[in-house]
């Protein structure tokens, strides 16, 4: 069944295979002591760098292999979804908050309100992302409150620029001039009118910022910027990968496909729902 086909029957592929994998993934987080095949943090010199069961000197129990100090790969890979799972959902909505509420009073009232809120947007977004994170975390201090934190400071804008730019099209429609002319309150108006049909953008939005929260707290990993104790991250297990890629590639290359397939879904998966749900778009 062609993706046409299925969106004009109500079904997409991409919305099933990209909600499917983060089921999955998620499930497999909140579930990971009981999913997990071994300890992610039990180290064992003798089995270190098994590699996955399909390659000869695998060992049983050890599905993806083990890294340099014997650690095995699935259940840190299985245990590092928690910690990415917890900044994408908690970052994103702190990020979708703020920005959304921001962008909607900007373009729906205009004016001075819609000044000064752009003009801190567009000098918010002088500052590198990335490096802002890092910049923030480095003075807040490592942990994941401030990897969260981080990231909803720094992307709130993308959600008030993209809503600011809805709301003023909505409010040019008709029924918003009805709705003045029938003696709503400009705020009722806005809420009650405005952001319901702003929705689609705000959802395909959070689920694309999900992802971004999933690739920056990589990178705060990656660093050792993340959390602070011993829990495997995503990033973390790149970063070890990277030291022994030529003794036990697999190190590195199943944490970066689990990386990418999880953001992949996250934007396939936000661009599917607005597209379910939206009604211009449908």
């Amino acid at each position: 069944m062609d993706e046409g086909r299925a969106r004009r029957r109500g079904v997409s592929p991409r919305l099933w295979l990209a909600g499917g994998w983060l089921l999955l993934a998620l499930l497999a987080a909140i579930f990971a002591p009981l999913v997990a095949p071994q300890d992610p943090l039990a180290q064992d010199l003798m089995l270190e760098r098994l590699p996955p069961f399909w390659i000869s000197g695998a060992e049983p129990g050890y599905w993806l292999g083990t890294d340099s100090l014997g650690r095995d790969l699935l259940s840190r890979l299985i245990f590092g979804g928690r910690i990415a799972f917890i900044v994408a959902f908690a970052a994103a909505i702190a990020a979708c908050l703020v920005g959304s509420m921001l962008g909607l009073v900007a373009g729906y009232f205009g004016g001075w309100a819609d000044l000064v809120i752009s003009r801190i947007v567009d000098v918010w977004m002088a500052f590198p992302p990335v490096l802002f994170a890092i910049l923030l975390v480095a003075v807040l201090g490592t942990g994941l409150s401030s990897v969260i934190l981080a990231i909803a400071i720094i992307d709130w804008t993308r959600f008030c620029r993209v809503i600011r730019a809805e709301t003023m099209g909505q409010s040019r429609m008709d029924y918003v001039e009805n709705a003045r002319i029938a003696g709503h309150g400009r705020i009722g108006i806005m809420l009650r009118e405005v952001l319901p049909n702003v929705v689609p953008s705000i959802v395909a939005l959070l689920s694309l910022e999900m992802g971004i929260a999933v690739i920056v707290e990589a990178i705060l990993s990656f660093v050792n910027l993340s959390i602070s104790t011993d829990d495997p991250t995503w990033g973390g297990i790149i970063a070890e990968g990277r030291l022994s890629i030529h003794q036990a590639w697999w190190v590195l290359v199943f944490p970066l496909i689990t990386l990418i397939l999880t953001v992949l879904s996250f934007s396939q998966f936000g661009e599917a729902l607005k597209t379910r749900f939206d009604p211009v778009l449908r």
